[in-house]
């Protein structure tokens, strides 16, 4: 058996294993299939994968050293999802908060961590961080990604802060694109979502083509257009994504991959209602000058050079280049009143924010006996310009010096660990330290004031996993993790520092039978200083020490050829242990989550349905029960989401293949909202209500 991070002994690389492929230069009569076969049958030989997480599939899903669910391609596609955040539902442990209906925005929370602007868990694209800032801006204010273009989605909760940071405390979202084929292919898909309410409707206009063009070099182009209006009023949306992949293999023992994508998003955002409002109509929008303006550039390189089965080298670098601008409304006459604008006295604020970020990390992996040592270091530079205008709605007036701030950031980090395989490696024992150090120089171009803030972190980790028998797998992990202090932070007034938290995880898989899988973990994050926003009064919060711990179950059955059953549950006890609110559940995080799925498939057809409950939450610290009149504290109800999906696979003969279907989501139409986010967060904000998704996709 293999564990991630470890050893690969069927896949090494994106293409072909090195060893598989050399084999296959030896075999130049045979088909290609068939030459494969024959090369995979006769090397035995371990060969080391300098990627902690691996290849990630269902199957290397089963023996990692901690929770973790793989969406993979199909499932993204049979779910009906109406975005990536409603693709992620059905994952325990993962409370999502669907403000646009559009993906643009996504609010995705782990264990009872904030999920707002997804900035407790580390958002990466093919094993690149994708946060604007990776260090001092988490959040998620601009998201490169759009569902189409994905193969797979990696959710790993547990085991991976000492190759992976920082920012993890969550765990590590890791997003697959598609890769390369082996041979020429293109795939063509539109979809249709109209909301039901409204009768707005959104086109998802995506194409993809690419290949091996050469044995040794291989090209991928993708595009994807989404135009038109969310559910709501207010959200005409308009997105652009363009990738560009490039696969080279330079010789037995060089492979280069790159990747250049630009992505650009103008949307209208409705915002937060209050209450009154809400009750009238959920679909209206009380917030008129609110608005999101965005693009990015973004590129990455990585060399792979293998000399040997027992060692490998990679050397990834990274770069991007990001503008994004919110507008929103304020009452001029208090700074703290973010209700609703529309009078004599409002100013139209805009925050262009312009980040240029560059990144270089090596990493050696080396398979020593029993051990597999993974050495890595890395570098991150964030160049960031913070401005803040307004323009005065009643005699035209525009204020273009607001604030003016620029901070420069230099991120150094190193780590190792050793793999160290026992018991004819069914025991794998993973210790490990991550070493931070993140310097933040910032300075006020208008007042002349220059401060700085360093900090400087040693974050442990141990993994532990036992393959007990043929049908069980044990697991178990102790880490460190590490949030550095953020620019929005700094620029508020209130107690904020550096938050750092252990994680610790217990768990079982059990696959007694072929057709079913289980399995159980239980959690526990002891937070350091966790910071609060505090959107009442617009200021962080340091909520000092926060514990949350539970159990996640999950089971999958295949109960005959054609049916298919999942089900999932996550119990979650979060307390807040020091300060005014000891004792006090955390803000956006439920205490029971359920899940359940099904598809059914016969001939060409496929239907699915899948089913999430949320149990009711607080929306605040102090654990506010009754609603206040402007929406801004309150018990949020629990509520719950229905999907379904028919499709059918059509062939068209000459290796064609159309795909047609027709999806309903939130099919109880349930009125689930929060609280308001970032720049409108006084007030309800609606989740989408039904709407209905029509698609067809040709694959040739």
């Amino acid at each position: 058996m293999g564990f991630a991070g470890k050893v690969n002994r069927s896949a090494g690389f994106h293409r072909r294993p090195l060893s598989v492929l050399v084999s296959l230069a030896l075999l130049p009569a045979m088909p290609l299939a068939a030459a494969e076969a024959v090369a995979i049958s006769q090397l035995e030989q371990v060969v080391v994968e300098g990627d902690w997480l691996g290849t990630p599939t269902k199957e290397s899903a089963k023996t990692y050293t901690g929770a973790r669910n793989v969406v993979e391609s199909e499932e993204l596609h049979e779910r009906g999802a109406l975005n990536l955040e409603d693709a992620l539902r059905q994952v325990p442990g993962i409370q999502v908060l669907d403000e646009t209906g559009t993906g643009i925005l996504p609010n995705i929370g782990v264990r009872g961590l904030n999920p707002l602007r997804s900035e407790r868990v580390q958002l990466l694209v093919d094993g690149y961080p994708i946060a604007i800032g990776p260090y001092t801006n988490v959040g998620v204010s601009l998201f490169p990604v759009t569902l189409p273009s994905l193969e797979a989605v990696d959710m790993v909760r547990g085991g991976a802060a000492v190759h992976y940071g920082p920012n993890n405390v969550g765990g590590v979202l890791n997003l697959i694109t598609k890769p390369i084929p082996n041979q020429m292919e293109q795939t063509l898909r539109e979809r249709l979502l109209i909301a039901e309410d409204t009768g707005h409707v959104m086109t998802d206009t995506y194409y993809r083509v690419g290949g091996f063009v050469t044995d040794n070099l291989g090209l991928q182009f993708q595009a994807n257009l989404q135009q038109g209006n969310g559910f709501r009023d207010h959200s005409a949306t308009d997105v652009q994504n363009y990738i560009l992949d490039v696969d080279y293999f330079a010789d037995d023992i060089n492979e280069f991959k790159a990747q250049l994508q630009y992505y650009d998003v103008t949307a209208d955002l409705p915002g937060a209602l209050s209450p009154t409002a809400y009750e009238a109509n959920r679909n209206q929008s009380q917030r008129p000058h609110d608005g999101y303006d965005a693009d990015m550039w973004r590129a990455n390189l990585t060399w792979i050079h293998t000399p040997s089965d027992d060692l490998e080298v990679q050397w990834r670098n990274f770069a991007h280049r990001a503008d994004r601008t919110f507008f929103f409304g304020q009452d001029s006459t208090d700074w703290d009143n973010w209700s609703d604008p529309a009078n004599p006295s409002t100013v139209v604020a805009d925050s262009p924010r312009i980040f240029n970020v560059y990144g270089t990390e090596p990493r050696v992996t080396k398979q020593l006996n029993n051990h597999t040592l993974m050495l890595g270091g890395r570098y991150v530079r964030e160049e960031v310009e913070f401005d803040v205008n307004r323009l005065t709605l009643a005699d035209g007036s525009y204020n273009d010096q607001v604030r003016d701030w620029e901070f420069v950031t230099n991120a150094y980090a190193a780590y190792v660990s050793d793999t160290i395989s026992l018991l004819d490696d069914r025991l794998a024992i993973t210790p490990g330290i991550r070493y931070e150090e993140v310097r933040t120089d910032y300075r006020d171009d208008n007042s002349g004031a220059i401060s700085d803030n360093h900090t400087s972190e040693w974050l442990p980790g141990l993994t532990v996993g036992l393959q007990a028998s043929d049908q069980v797998f044990l697991f178990a992990n102790a880490q460190r993790s590490l949030v550095p202090v953020q620019t929005a932070q700094v620029i508020r007034e209130g107690a904020v520092a550096n938050e750092t938290a252990w994680n610790y995880e217990l768990g079982a898989r059990w696959q007694p039978t072929d057709s079913l899988q289980t399995s159980a973990t239980l959690f526990r994050i002891d937070y350091q200083d966790q910071i609060q926003y505090n959107k009442a009064q617009s200021v962080y919060e340091n909520l000092g020490e926060t514990r949350q711990q539970g159990i996640e179950l999950e089971g999958r059955w295949q109960a005959t050829d054609q049916l298919a059953l999942g089900l999932g549950y996550t119990l979650l006890d979060s307390e807040q242990r020091t300060g005014t609110n000891r004792g006090k559940e955390l803000p956006n995080a439920p205490r029971h989550h359920v899940s359940a799925n099904a598809t059914y498939q016969t001939g060409l057809w496929t239907a699915s349905a899948s089913a999430l409950y949320a149990s009711a939450s607080f929306s605040d610290a102090d654990n506010t029960v009754t609603e206040t009149a402007n929406g801004s504290k309150g018990e949020l109800p629990s509520y719950t989401l229905v999907n379904t999906r028919l499709g059918r696979d059509i062939p068209l003969g000459n290796d064609m293949t159309l795909n047609v279907g027709l999806g309903v989501n939130n099919l109880l139409d349930d009125d689930a909202y929060f609280r308001g986010a970032d720049v409108s967060p006084i007030g309800r904000v609606p989740m989408p209500g039904r709407t209905y998704m029509l698609e067809g996709q040709l694959s040739f």
